[in-house]
């Protein structure tokens, strides 16, 4: 709103769920219980959860009626034509494929691209990418610009990637070898970022150049657009659709998460510009997730995600949701809370590591300001730092991530101002005693994608 320094929500709040409120005592006995991970914990014993922007929206009431009249119909139902009309309008891609959520199209195209002796090369891959591009054989490297290793600089685009880098890891590899260029916009891993449109089209030319496809992981990509309307000249007269149409022009191929900027709970598809791969990714989509119809979704999941794929794009709603994450990121920044700068879309990230100087990458700081954030006040985040994307050498030694982070996704259209002053006193107890605060060790993990299931002891 013109002229008022309140931004409000755009939006009339019409049904409410109550928070279960806990003390100290019996939070930690829900964290002992869940082995100290906060993934473990059940949503109740949650009195504010920003573990991840995921799934976690409100549906507004045109999506909620939109459920009403969901076609369940096996084949060709006219839920389906209503989600592929609006995917097809906002991509301009021929071959969509619903999906239940991201990962199952990362399954299918990266399977079917990847492989042994194949690289991927991202701007930053979020974990389930890199999980299903190991999992097939293939390498997956992260170049993102080098302005991302500076937590206090004010460049806006951080999201990028280093188009040096991307240059001379081709000449490196070899074009033939590179399965694919994935830009993520925003780039969770790298502060929830947005990148330029200048990049995205210095990478879609190198990418023409060498005849590699360019794959978007589009699951953010309205607040990305935004960004680029507020941030780069020559933009701010084009609405967020209308860049979002231009990002996926120069791409080959396209996977989203609708449970982020579709404002679903459950939901994704995987689109391709041609129908290089649609022979493959239709078989493995019938194989994996269903029919290529409704590809692991009812038909109330595709209408609510057809209304959101539009309601999105809303540049009301798009202000708020930028305004507001800054609004937090504020709060941490009066406070003297290490936080990356400028603030994304979906996130405020802090340093972890920055705030516990005294516990090394190998104690994990981010677990131990995730766990007394839990602690403290019922709030919930996510470590992205050495338990996510921390690897261990031939030795068994911790190779530990760049940054020590932890995420504070925000749920849209589900927290208000009063939420967000309340996480900032947390962070002001926690704070004043952060001297006193101490790491953890896991002591039993899977595979792949720990961070979701490990097991933690304080290191006493």
């Amino acid at each position: 709103m013109e002229g008022f320094k309140t931004i409000i929500e755009p939006f009339r709040i019409k049904s409410v769920e109550p928070i279960q409120f806990s003390n100290w005592e019996e939070r930690m006995e829900f964290l002992k219980k869940a082995n100290y991970n906060v993934f473990r914990l059940n949503a109740i014993e949650v009195m504010i959860d920003f573990l991840t922007d995921s799934g976690t929206s409100a549906m507004s009431s045109k999506q909620w009626s939109g459920i009403m009249q969901g076609d369940e119909s096996y084949a060709g139902a006219s839920s389906w034509h209503k989600l592929r009309d609006a995917i097809h309008l906002l991509t301009g891609h021929e071959v969509i494929f619903p999906v239940h959520q991201g990962r199952a199209g990362e399954r299918m195209l990266y399977g079917i691209l990847g492989g042994k002796d194949k690289i991927f090369i991202s701007n930053s891959h979020f974990d389930t990418t890199r999980a299903n591009i190991e999992l097939g054989g293939a390498e997956a490297i992260d170049i993102p610009c080098s302005e991302s290793n500076d937590p206090t600089s004010s460049f806006p685009f951080k999201g990028n990637i280093d188009l040096k880098e991307l240059e001379k890891s081709i000449e490196k590899f070899g074009a033939q070898k590179i399965a694919g260029v994935i830009m993520t916009v925003t780039n969770n891993m790298e502060g929830g970022h947005p990148v330029s449109m200048e990049n995205i089209r210095g990478v879609a030319e190198n990418c023409k150049r060498n005849s590699i496809p360019l794959i978007i992981d589009c699951c953010r990509i309205a607040e990305n657009s935004y960004f680029i309307k507020k941030l780069e000249n020559g933009f701010e007269n084009k609405t967020a659709t209308e860049i979002a149409k231009e990002i996926f022009a120069y791409s080959d191929a396209a996977i989203m998460s609708a449970k982020k900027d579709a404002l679903v709970n459950m939901g994704g598809f995987l689109t391709l510009k041609d129908n290089r791969w649609s022979d493959a990714c239709r078989q493995m989509l019938v194989i994996t997730e269903g029919f290529p119809t409704y590809g692991g979704l009812s038909g109330r999941d595709m209408e609510a995600m057809a209304v959101g794929l539009s309601e999105g794009f809303e540049e009301p709603y798009l202000q708020y949701r930028l305004q507001s994450t800054s609004f937090l990121g504020e709060i941490l920044q009066k406070l003297r809370i290490p936080v990356l700068f400028p603030f994304g879309g979906h996130a405020v990230y802090v340093d972890a590591g920055a705030l516990f100087p005294h516990i090394p990458a190998w104690e994990y700081p981010g677990q131990a300001l995730a766990a007394e954030l839990y602690l403290t006040g019922g709030l919930r985040a996510s470590e992205i730092g050495s338990v996510m994307r921390g690897k261990y050498s031939e030795n068994g030694d911790l190779i530990p991530a760049t940054k020590e982070l932890v995420r504070l996704a925000i749920p849209r259209r589900v927290y208000t101002q009063s939420h967000f002053e309340y996480v900032g006193e947390i962070f002001k107890k926690v704070s004043d005693r952060r001297d006193k605060i101490k790491g953890y060790k896991i002591i039993e993990e899977p595979q792949f994608l720990r961070h979701f299931t490990c097991k933690f002891e304080p290191i006493l």
